[in-house]
């Protein structure tokens, strides 16, 4: 199974996602964190998630840039969140991506499907507010766009999560 799940900050999506994972069976639980800490704020949701975790017996892989060196087993169910996080790093990191983000992360995130068991993808839904951002923010999102795009097109399963109530998308 390959699915996408998407929402606002705050949805619920990671909550709902991790509860997905815990429906996989069998094999072992990879949770991919791919965002890197930079300020308290950040560290602080990094703990947050962590608690979330909590007893659910995942294993974390730390992994802000260049998804294609993470390494799963064929019956992993693997839980990478957020994509949000791997496409900031990829376009902005000075080891990332740039211009090449969208096609090198939806080559990554399909490599990593065609190699676990289960992948579930946890995105931001993007261009929801309606706001005119600055070039390198507009660009950002756009092409954040187009990986949610790629992601829903290739997943098996697509949920949009709203005020903790999870709406599938896709079948």
């Amino acid at each position: 199974m390959f699915a996408v799940v998407s929402g606002g900050s705050g949805s619920g999506k990671s909550a709902f996602a991790e509860s997905l994972a815990m429906t996989c069976e069998p094999g072992e639980k990879i949770y991919i964190a791919t965002m890197e800490p930079y300020d308290e704020e950040e560290k602080r949701r990094v703990k947050r998630h962590r608690r979330m975790r909590e007893g659910k017996h995942f294993r974390t892989i730390e992994c802000f840039r260049h998804l294609a060196r993470v390494a799963v087993e064929a019956s992993d169910t693997v839980l990478l969140e957020c994509m949000s996080n791997l496409v900031a790093g990829e376009m902005f990191h000075p080891e990332g991506r740039g211009e090449e983000t969208a096609q090198a992360v939806l080559a990554d995130v399909r490599r990593l499907a065609a190699s676990c068991r289960n992948l579930i993808v946890v995105t931001n839904d993007v261009f929801g507010d309606g706001i005119e951002y600055a070039e390198g923010s507009q660009r950002y999102l756009e092409v954040l766009g187009e990986i949610n795009q790629g992601l829903g097109h290739s997943a098996d399963q697509v949920f949009q999560v709203v005020c903790g109530i999870p709406v599938r998308v896709k079948q």
